[in-house]
């Protein structure tokens, strides 16, 4: 049955990369689909940081539905930006505690084949989603360093078709970063 959920779920989420692509607010919505059916495609292959890390692209894509809906403060909808130097900073600090715990965490409680991979990449997407959520455009950037990572760690462990999918994200992740450059001159 995994593997018919796993075709699901990267059919979801080709949809969910177009609409990020686009920049539509109907991301959120593949974006409460695809982790779902992918906590089950995960926790049946070992990946438990991905499968947790689904539990947070659930939730954040309430928040990023919120947030991208009712913009900053000025109750219209969220802009596309650029991250400022401060909150790169937070972001990269963020991301090394995450990655130590979390590798931590499937080295010693899990049978985890993969603790430190996994735990790199669920940490970089665990910052990817929260730039997504902000509509930073360098949110584009972080997605392609863990699309890659992610493509070998999924070819390692047998999930061909996610590995697929992440292999066209790392792709679409530079057309995305240049669509959403002149979607954000667009919008000035």
């Amino acid at each position: 049955m995994e593997n018919y959920l796993e075709i699901v779920g990267a059919v979801v989420g080709f949809v969910y990369l177009w609409l990020e692509y686009k920049a539509s607010i109907y991301l959120w919505i593949a974006s409460v689909i695809m982790p779902a059916i992918y906590l089950v495609v995960f926790y049946d292959a070992g990946l438990y940081a991905d499968t947790a890390i689904n539990i947070y692209y659930l939730l954040i894509a309430l928040y990023g539905f919120i947030a991208w809906r009712r913009g900053k403060d000025s109750g219209t909808e969220l802009k596309i930006s650029h991250i400022t130097l401060r909150q790169a900073v937070a972001m990269v600090a963020l991301y090394a505690v995450l990655q130590v715990v979390i590798s931590l965490l499937l080295l010693n409680f899990t049978d985890s084949t993969v603790p430190w991979f996994n735990g790199l990449t669920s940490a970089l997407s665990v910052v990817g989603m929260w730039m997504l959520a902000r509509k930073y455009i360098e949110q584009w950037i972080v997605w392609a360093v863990v699309d890659i990572l992610s493509v070998g760690l999924y070819v390692y462990m047998g999930l061909y078709l996610t590995a697929l999918l992440y292999a066209a994200y790392a792709i679409i992740a530079i057309f995305g970063y240049r669509k959403w450059q002149k979607l954000m001159k667009d919008e000035k």
